[in-house]
């Protein structure tokens, strides 16, 4: 049950002492002036019960977060530092008498809200910034960066058991005598190959697995299934195994399971190789505020992440944002024809056609029915292909006639085994488009701001601790994302509010 609010009231010889230890530019003071968190309350009030005990004041919790993805301290360091802190105290609204809830109330309060809850206070503390004039729709700028998960990558060995041992674990509740059995054949396989190399050792282990997986997914389905957790658990582990499984027999299987601990991380590349996340960002040109953020796998589309994002702010604030610049991972024609049909102009920078000096695909003519390609010389392909993955189109030439064609030597090479193919993008329009805004001022202008995102981002990864995940899971790692975010904007919007750096609010 949550109580009505009262704000916290301090006594006299707490005012004093507060008034003569805590500087008055300190940005516990300068977020309490200008930080409305009693709307960040109201935004999260749906999420509390009716009934039972009344709960822990949110605000208080609102703000643990911020001091402890502020200054990068974990739970217990952060309950640690309130203690004894005089200025976390007074922006906790804590007098000398006052004590804090146990530690376990703020993973409590984190639980209770989830993704959704921690994106409202995010967008709730954004709408605070727009409501002061901050944020603009003139112009957003996309950009992503990786993040490390918090595991230690097995070797097949390690996966395959830890795979084996969950899914015993989790099937446990339904058929106990199965897995006393199974445990007891694991003892039998770890006697039996000890000697064997590792080839053999592993294989006698997936082929466990395997025979595991096979009975456990023959288990009834009990009545209450959607709402068992222990039944959500085992369904997990089973999905756990089956992709580890999976990656074995396909060494080169996109989006392997690279971790037990957390089966959400995948292995992506961000100039190295790395296993983890990536999370992906919107920020305000004009005050660089973030606002949107997302997480997804390493191995996730950057691309068709723009879309999200761009759904995520306008939904929450029914804007409509006039352009958006992102990077190289942005050409991509579906993402930009999406984008470019609800109003908002795209700028990326575009993929340059050079061919050697020889022909390329702009010197080919298609027809208007999409059936031939007719090139510098006169003459018709002869075959045609879909690649529907590729959203593209090939057409080719005969060799006979690229053989004798007098304009060959600017086609194809003295040695190719056949005529010359062109692939024409179903999206060349606006590929085509992007070309031409390249060539000019406003796309020249609009790429100077581009660096602004990279300042952003690196203060969140800096300062808050965004290069790794303190958390397992995706669900988990996006809410640590919402609460660095609505650090960055709380700091970044009493700055400006501040006039620090010679913001002048319109």
């Amino acid at each position: 049950m949550l109580p009505a609010y009262c704000a916290p009231e301090f006594s006299l010889d707490d005012r004093r002492l507060f008034d003569q230890l805590v500087p008055y530019d300190h940005w516990t003071r300068r977020a309490d002036k200008h930080v409305d968190f009693v709307a960040l309350r109201e935004s999260v009030e749906h999420l509390f019960s009716d009934e039972g005990r009344p709960a822990v004041e949110p605000i208080l919790c609102i703000k643990l977060e911020l001091l402890m993805f502020h200054d990068g301290l974990s739970d217990r360091q952060v309950f640690a530092k309130a203690k004894t802190d005089l200025a976390c105290r007074m922006f906790l609204g804590l007098g000398r008498d006052d004590h804090l809830p146990d530690v376990s109330t703020l993973r409590g309060f984190r639980s209770r809200l989830g993704v959704d809850g921690h994106k409202e206070l995010f967008h709730q503390l954004l709408s605070q910034a727009r409501g002061h004039g901050l944020v603009k729709d003139r112009l957003r700028i996309k950009d992503a960066s990786h993040m490390l998960a918090d595991i230690a990558i097995p070797a097949g060995l390690q996966l395959i058991a830890a795979a084996r041992n969950k899914l015993l674990t989790a099937a446990e509740p339904f058929d106990a005598a199965s897995v006393v059995g199974e445990r007891v054949r694991i003892e039998t396989i770890r006697t039996s190959t000890d000697t064997q190399g590792n080839e053999v050792r592993l294989m006698a282990r997936v082929e466990h697995l395997r025979d595991i997986l096979t009975w456990v997914k023959e288990l009834p389905e009990p009545d209450d299934a959607a709402t068992n957790v222990t039944w959500r658990t085992l369904q997990k582990a089973v999905d756990i195994a089956t992709n580890i499984l999976a990656g074995h027999d396909d060494p080169k299987l996109p989006g392997k399971v690279r971790s037990v601990a957390d089966s959400d991380a995948r292995r992506g590349k961000h100039g190295e190789y790395y296993d983890g996340y990536f999370f992906d960002v919107l920020v305000d040109a004009d005050s660089e505020l973030f606002t949107a953020i997302d997480v997804l796998p390493a191995n996730g589309n950057e691309s068709a992440s723009t879309l999200t994002l761009l759904e995520q702010e306008q939904s929450a604030h029914e804007n409509e944002i006039k352009q958006i610049s992102i990077d190289g991972a942005g050409h991509d024609g579906p993402m930009i024809r999406e984008v470019q049909s609800n109003g908002t102009r795209v700028f990326v920078p575009p993929k340059q056609i050079t061919n050697g000096g020889k022909f390329t695909t702009l010197d080919f003519e298609i027809s208007e029915d999409g059936l031939s390609a007719t090139c510098p010389a006169g003459e018709t392909s002869q075959y045609k292909q879909r690649d529907e993955g590729r959203h593209s189109t090939s057409f080719r030439f005969s060799k006979v006639v690229c053989d004798e064609c007098p304009l060959k030597a600017k086609c194809i090479g003295p040695d190719q085994k056949h005529g010359r193919t062109v692939r024409q993008n179903d999206f060349e329009p606006e590929l085509a488009g992007l070309r031409e805004l390249s060539k000019t001022e406003e796309y020249a202008a609009v790429r100077q701001e581009h660096p602004k995102v990279e300042r952003r981002l690196g203060e969140l990864v800096n300062r808050h601790g965004g290069r790794r995940a303190r958390y397992r899971g995706l669900l988990r790692v996006r809410v640590q994302k919402f609460l660095e975010g609505t650090v960055h904007n709380a700091i970044r919007m009493v700055r400006l509010l501040d006039n620090e750096r010679g913001f002048v609010i319109s």
